[in-house]
């Protein structure tokens, strides 16, 4: 979205789930800043909307499955992850086949398959997921930050993105598709979440 430009009111389903757009915040206080962070010249995480959607789906594929890989003997349709999670069908389809080329998904054609998740949910980091949609977890202005040359009295900050993007990715390891669908978030997580400066 270019400045200037009026944000989406942004939209909850049933459950409750945000979408990506500008809006308020958890807990009700308004913030224009976008729920899903944009590219940025120097932002350490690139959350895309694409990726948003992959991780809602496979979370909805755990819960609708009791987050276990179900082999040949359950099936979710993209119809039924689209409706329920609100995803653009069409945007989804591609997702998933992302998502299938990845080994996070597995599928089955025809009016009587769907999708299931290709290992339980508990072996399964959102790191891996935001890997196979959107590549390495970090860049500075589309490059990995070991990439970029710094000098002279920069030359330290090359070691902060590195060091930002190995938290970062640590916490993306430690969370999996099954933590998500349960609602039970790790210690760490939900410890970082109450600190009041995490918005800031």
């Amino acid at each position: 979205m270019s400045r200037g430009t009026a944000a989406p009111a942004c939209k909850r389903s049933k459950a409750r789930r945000w979408r990506p757009c500008t809006g308020l915040r958890p807990g009700g206080s308004r913030d224009d800043r976008p729920l899903v962070a944009e590219p940025a010249s120097l932002s350490a995480m690139r959350l895309s909307a694409r990726v948003d959607y992959a991780l809602r789906a496979v979370a909805e594929l755990a819960s609708a499955t009791g987050g276990v890989s179900t082999g040949r003997g359950r099936f979710v349709t993209a119809d039924q992850i689209a409706r329920a999670q609100e995803i653009p069908p069409k945007f989804l389809e591609s997702i998933l086949l992302q998502l299938r080329r990845g080994g996070v998904v597995q599928a089955q054609r025809g009016p009587e398959g769907g999708y299931w998740l290709a290992r339980p949910a508990g072996e399964i980091s959102l790191a891996e997921v935001i890997r196979v949609i959107d590549g390495p977890l970090a860049h500075v202005r589309g490059q990995r930050p070991e990439q970029l040359g710094y000098h002279g009295a920069a030359r330290a900050l090359q070691d902060v993105w590195i060091a930002l993007r190995a938290s970062e990715r640590q916490i993306l390891e430690l969370v999996t598709v099954a933590d998500v669908a349960d609602g039970a978030l790790p210690a760490r997580v939900t410890d970082l979440v109450a600190d009041p400066r995490a918005w800031t």
